[in-house]
């Protein structure tokens, strides 16, 4: 018997498998991790709000993020000597509500994030796939260019971009994104030269599966639970790269709220109104640690090697 009908007889008396069994138990065994972990539950209760939050900002903020007030700046918090209830946590030089600016500030903040991460991680799977699935010269030229990007910092690249390109939210995704691919690229390529090695790629490739089906098929999925863990922990970096191009002046621009922006408004008050400058660093600080914690607990439930 060759080996193509020798894959076929395995194939037909293998035992059937319920999907939908399995992705119960998958879900069950995702949720159980979940209420065990402390970190993991407490960073999804986190990030669950901040996203309605963003989400219901007209409803929930209570001033109008743009409107200056003169007559009221620079306002303590509530609880503070001098401080307005109507204003929580206080205001900053020229009077605007700087509750009412994180809240709209998480918009662009998890827009950027997400979408960023969305377009850098296609890039790099696609290349990753090719890279590791292909090897030889495709390999190779695919990981000159991952070096060219390593040998500079990232954050010279995006400045580079957004002075050539110009500001806005779009052009920020765009450049974040295209920047960002390189670490998807090299973890999926270094998957994918494990996966491809295994019995059942062999059969498929043996059997006359295209290349494109194969990775499709029996790679990609194989590496989407790395690619997912490794693409939550990016939405924090990607969070806190805006913040450091909107406090450069090279990001977000007025009268779009960003907390980066925030933080660039608030540096010259730090010596005298501290909280202009530390409840926007505190919101950034709180989003990024329940992303980790989130990713954390994906990767505990999805990594293979870790059960």
């Amino acid at each position: 018997m060759d080996l193509s009908n020798a894959v076929h007889s395995e194939t037909a008396h293998a035992p059937p498998i319920s999907e939908a069994g399995a992705k119960r138990g998958g879900l069950k065994d995702g949720w159980k991790r979940l209420l065990e972990s402390k970190t993991g539950a407490l960073g999804l209760l986190l990030l669950v709000i901040i996203i309605l939050m963003s989400v219901a900002a007209p409803l929930i903020a209570p001033h109008d993020p743009a409107k200056a007030n003169m007559a009221g700046k620079l306002l303590p918090p509530a609880w503070e000597a001098g401080g307005n209830a109507d204003h929580l946590l206080g205001t900053d030089g020229l009077g605007r509500d700087i509750w009412s600016r994180i809240i709209y500030g998480s918009r662009i903040s998890l827009i950027v994030g997400f979408c960023s991460v969305v377009i850098s991680g296609f890039i790099g799977i696609a290349l990753g796939l090719l890279a590791g699935y292909y090897g030889r010269w495709i390999d190779a030229a695919i990981m000159r260019v991952v070096d060219a990007f390593l040998a500079i910092p990232t954050i010279l690249f995006m400045m580079l971009f957004m002075l050539v390109l110009g500001e806005g939210v779009g052009t920020l995704i765009f450049v974040i994104g295209i920047t960002g691919w390189v670490s998807y690229a090299r973890m999926i390529r270094s998957e994918v030269l494990s996966v491809r090695e295994r019995n059942y790629v062999q059969a498929a490739k043996v059997i006359g599966t295209g290349d494109f089906r194969v990775m499709r098929t029996h790679i990609l999925p194989n590496v989407l639970s790395s690619f997912i863990v490794l693409s939550t922990l990016s939405v924090g970096r990607v969070i806190i790269s805006e913040a450091a191009l909107s406090f450069l002046g090279l990001g977000i621009q007025p009268p779009e709220v960003s907390w980066g922006g925030m933080l660039s408004d608030g540096r010259q008050y730090l010596a005298t109104s501290w909280w202009v400058a530390t409840f926007p660093g505190l919101v950034i600080t709180i989003t990024v640690l329940a992303i980790i914690f989130v990713g954390d607990w994906l990767r505990d439930w999805l990594d293979p090697k870790l059960k």
